[in-house]
């Protein structure tokens, strides 16, 4: 009874506050639930039942197979490969850019680098971070299952945050060099698009004459996306929106030459 008293008189403050804090509230709710789904699949995705299959059944050599087996195995079994859909857009990017460098954050067993390498050129490359040790190792051996050499690609075994600022060596050696990823793919963690992005630019990584950052939204909510989209949509100088899906979002960086009055 002493309980009811007490909390009857702070009703009225619990709905201003509410009122006022309800949208953020409502927000960190859905960034919770986000995290915890995120965790939830990953403890139930099994990466090393997922590596032995597709290491067991694939055909050696072969990328189509690879790929194939990782497909089987989706369908009957949960897995982090990104589906048919992202596939066919990932493709369509890569085939219209036609990077000679690329950035891959999230690795997920290495179907998505499987996918990026088969379509870069002979002297194409891949750098592709993944901060789980084991996802790591195992999708290394993946994309040597597949046929690929180290030449051709470097795993890097840590956060994006802190692989990020030591990315200068795989684009040229100083600040200044022409070079730079021609193609970012984004499949980690939604919170971090958007500090990475910025500190992709800020370390000057983005090829300055175009770069194609593709945001992989596995939830399908427009907040995961939605940080970034905002941002490059302050920035119509340097960045544009080519293509927003439910599950893929396109932005295209380019730095414009200044004019020299």
């Amino acid at each position: 009874m002493w309980l009811v008293a007490v909390s009857v008189p702070l009703i009225p403050v619990v709905i201003v506050a509410f009122s006022r804090y309800g949208g953020l509230f409502t927000a960190l709710c859905h960034r919770a639930l986000a995290w915890t789904n995120r965790v939830l699949l990953r403890r139930k995705v099994c990466v090393r039942s997922t590596h032995a299959y597709v290491f067991s059944n694939c055909t050696h050599g072969k990328v189509d197979s690879v790929l194939e087996t990782f497909d089987l195995y989706g369908n009957t079994h949960p897995s982090l490969s990104i589906s048919p859909q992202m596939s066919a857009v990932l493709d369509e990017a890569v085939m219209r850019v036609r990077p000679s460098l690329v950035l891959e954050l999230g690795m997920h067993c290495g179907y998505s680098s499987v996918r990026l390498l088969r379509l870069l050129p002979p002297a194409g490359r891949l750098v592709t971070v993944e901060v789980d040790p084991v996802t790591a190792e195992l999708g290394e051996e993946i994309l040597l299952v597949a046929g690929f050499k180290h030449s051709q690609f470097q795993v890097l075994t840590s956060s994006s945050a802190r692989a990020i600022p030591t990315l200068r060596p795989h684009v040229g050696a100083d600040k200044g060099a022409s070079e730079g990823f021609g193609l970012v793919l984004m499949d980690h963690d939604p919170q971090q698009y958007l500090p990475d992005l910025i500190a992709l630019e800020r370390e000057e990584l983005l090829s300055p004459s175009g770069c194609t950052i593709l945001l992989i939204n596995r939830t399908q909510r427009h907040g995961d996306v939605g940080d970034v989209v905002a941002h490059v949509s302050g920035r119509s100088d340097f960045y544009s929106v080519r293509s927003e899906h439910c599950f893929m979002v396109e932005i295209v960086y380019c730095r414009k030459p200044t004019n020299v009055l």
